[in-house]
């Protein structure tokens, strides 16, 4: 497949009741691994690929450095690439713009963009978001790729009360509205774990669902049965596999 054949295809692997399920990956090996066991795309993790290259979370690994990892990715692997591009590296809709032009050319078909101020605080208002959601919409058009764009909010994942998620509610659905209407293909709100809210969300939006697969969230297939059309994993994967690497590696360094 092309890039845009590519992009078209991983569009249609969102389906409300049959999820996308994403097993985030940080470089072209585990990427290549991914696509081994059966994945049929595969998607970076923000926080995973910043820590295997030595640096913290929050666009902290520089942006030619993540574009070339995104390009050895693309490079090998046949299935299509997503990558969690945080706040897109900028602040300004210019700003966006330019870095998805850059993004688009390694390849990539997909992209999460969160609605957090990376390196500030707090959220993006509505419409600030809108415009930087626009403006990638924008990009992407001109360079002819049916960019999937993930427009995440962190809502949930600031409230470290899950108790309080459910009044949460019509704040994400309002934002999910204004996001579909600038152009986003899918609607993250990583950190919420509860059925009903989940449910409630896959209903009253009319974008597809993204979930992270966290410590009390349900399992994947009642997800699926929720509404939900993707589930990711975020750095779990990551750091399930540093740990059997460090506990392989003190078995070895023991003499075990």
């Amino acid at each position: 497949m092309n890039q845009i054949e590519k992009a078209r295809s991983f569009a249609s692997l969102h389906e409300k009741g049959a999820p996308l399920i994403l097993y985030n990956i940080w470089d072209a090996g585990t990427a290549k691994a991914a696509e081994e066991a059966g994945a049929k795309a595969v998607a970076t993790g923000s926080w995973s690929v910043a820590a295997a290259h030595g640096y913290g979370d929050g666009e902290k690994i520089p942006l030619d450095l993540l574009l070339t990892i995104v390009q050895r990715i693309v490079s090998n692997v046949a299935v299509p690439v997503s990558v969690d591009f945080e706040g897109a590296y900028g602040t300004t809709p210019e700003d966006v713009s330019a870095s998805t032009r850059r993004l688009i050319g390694t390849g990539a078909i997909g992209m999460n963009v969160e609605d957090r101020i990376v390196g500030g605080d707090g959220l993006y208002d509505i419409a600030a978001q809108s415009a930087r959601l626009s403006a990638i919409r924008q990009a992407a058009e001109q360079a002819g790729i049916p960019l999937f764009i993930n427009a995440r909010t962190d809502l949930f994942l600031r409230e470290s009360d899950r108790t309080r998620h459910p009044a949460l509610l019509p704040a994400a659905l309002e934002r999910a509205q204004a996001y579909a209407a600038a152009g986003a293909s899918g609607f993250f709100a990583p950190g919420l774990v509860d059925a009903d809210s989940i449910g409630t969300l896959c209903r009253e939006t009319a974008l597809p669902v993204n979930v992270m697969l966290l410590d009390g969230a349900p399992p994947a297939r009642t997800l699926g049965d929720l509404g939900v059309a993707r589930i990711s994993h975020g750095p779990g994967p990551y750091r399930t596999a540093m740990r059997q690497f460090r506990e392989l590696a003190e078995t070895a360094l023991s003499g075990g």
